[in-house]
């Protein structure tokens, strides 16, 4: 299978907040601004995939940083991080833009997962990524970090969930 470049894939969106988008105080739901996280994650995904639909597999690591209001022009960037042999991993970044001075700030990111679907809405691999510069290697590598610490955490996950439905006289299995 033929690799496709972080570029290609590389996707902005944009969504205006309006006044159903918000809280009393003019502050934009979480919840509003992760769908849209969401969409543009998919968007991404979706495009490095082509030909393929994708699922949301997990959504890791959302982080808030500041709130965004009503009236300003919300603006994600995503890009692809990682290609593995099942899943991809794309960092969505959100920024606010004020459309009256033009000050943009960095209001949340996340990075979040996705799998690619073949025939039979069965998980495909999706193409290979190819990096093009000093920042998506950076990224890709930390992306390696994030999926092995993933992986780790869903194996203690699995093991003390057998052992809260192992027999009572059962030794407990060592979680580390």
């Amino acid at each position: 299978m033929e690799g496709r470049n972080v570029s290609d894939s590389e996707t902005t969106a944009t969504h205006r907040a309006l006044p159903s988008d918000a809280n009393p105080a003019g502050n934009v739901h979480g919840g509003v601004i992760l769908k849209h996280i969401d969409l543009a994650g998919a968007v991404c995904a979706m495009r490095h995939a082509r030909g393929c639909p994708v699922v949301t597999a997990s959504i890791d690591r959302m982080e808030f940083k500041a709130p965004a209001h009503v009236g300003e022009l919300l603006i994600l960037k995503a890009s692809m991080n990682l290609v593995s042999t099942k899943s991809m991993e794309v960092g969505v970044r959100v920024e606010a833009e004020n459309l009256l001075t033009g000050e943009t700030r960095h209001v949340a990111s996340a990075y979040l997962t996705f799998v690619a679907m073949g025939e039979n809405r069965t998980p495909t691999p999706a193409p290979p990524l190819i990096l093009e510069t000093p920042t998506h290697i950076r990224r890709n590598e930390e992306a390696k970090r994030r999926r092995e610490l993933r992986q780790e955490e869903r194996r203690r996950e699995r093991l003390a969930q057998e052992s809260m439905n192992a027999p009572k006289d059962a030794k407990p299995k060592e979680f580390y």
